[in-house]
């Protein structure tokens, strides 16, 4: 297809150019015009093409021999919030033998003239139908002591990346703050060996202020835990082995904070289990 692409690219632009040459010297206006078109068709091709590569790029991540795929699913469909700024993002992630329960609150302002919901990426690596999934969210800028429980809504496709939409329970207006706690329960995403968590962010804007994650294992302690950081170009890097900031007898907790992270980004926190520690619950020094 790549070829394909660059071919007719190719061959567009020497007849466009041709062409164009052509009704130029014969005063020809509907020659001229269509020169222009076909050049203009092959400048179309290579940006597509171009785009192609890099949405192919990104659904390639893989890490360690390890597959990333939840992250290169959402990459294909991967879209921009641009009505929102995320000043500040809090994720807790909180483990126990196979399932996942994620908490996500988001805060800061609207800078569109209006808004009405928030976006979310729930991403795994094992397909679980949204409706069997225990998820609800609180806008805590309009209802701080969480009286009204909010069903978030699908958008799209249900697979192994959702993109689900918060309704809020007040229209944003311009400049104004929000506040919002996410909530999602995925039983039985979580497996032995090497396995991962992402926390990906879409916001078109260059960075977010503060962002902290933290995951807490509650059976099956990581044998270890490491970060990596992929772009918006698909590039991945390690950027840290984390040692746990917190133990006692009931989990160990692991925690990651950074400052003016990239707005357009992902975080991926993967570690290592083994099949017995994952059946057994956490023990560690207190």
């Amino acid at each position: 297809m790549e070829a394909f692409e660059n071919s007719l690219a190719f061959w567009s632009s020497i007849l466009g150019t041709a062409i164009g040459i052509v009704g130029f010297i014969q005063s020809s206006e509907w020659l001229s015009l269509l020169g222009l078109f076909l050049i203009a068709a092959s400048v179309a091709a290579v940006l597509y093409a171009a785009k192609q590569r890099q949405r192919l790029k990104l659904a390639a991540v893989k890490i360690e021999g390890r597959s990333i795929d939840s992250l290169n699913v959402a990459s294909l469909g991967r879209r921009l919030n641009r009505s929102l700024v995320i000043q500040e993002a809090d994720q807790v992630a909180t483990i126990k033998g196979e399932d996942l329960a994620v908490t996500w609150q988001y805060r800061g302002y609207c800078r569109a003239p209006h808004e009405v919901l928030i976006e979310f990426s729930i991403d795994t690596d094992n397909h679980i139908p949204f409706e069997r999934l225990d998820c609800f969210a609180y806008d805590l800028q309009h209802d701080p002591k969480r009286m009204h429980r909010i069903r978030p809504v699908l958008l799209g496709a249900d697979g192994l990346s959702k993109k689900i939409a918060v309704p809020l329970l007040q229209r944003l207006s311009l400049r104004e703050p929000f506040n919002v706690l996410l909530t999602c329960t995925l039983p039985g995403c979580m497996k032995s060996g090497v396995e991962y968590y992402t926390s990906t962010l879409s916001v078109a804007q260059e960075r977010i202020q503060k962002s902290r994650m933290r995951l807490v294992f509650r059976s099956g302690r990581p044998e270890w835990l490491r970060v990596y950081e992929c772009d918006a170009s698909g590039a991945t890097k390690l950027l840290k082995e984390v040692r746990p900031s917190r133990e006692t007898a009931r989990l160990v907790e692991y925690t990651d904070l950074a400052n003016n992270v990239p707005a357009q980004s992902a975080r991926i926190y993967l570690f290592c289990r083994t099949a017995d520690s994952i059946r057994q619950p956490t023990h560690s020094a207190v």
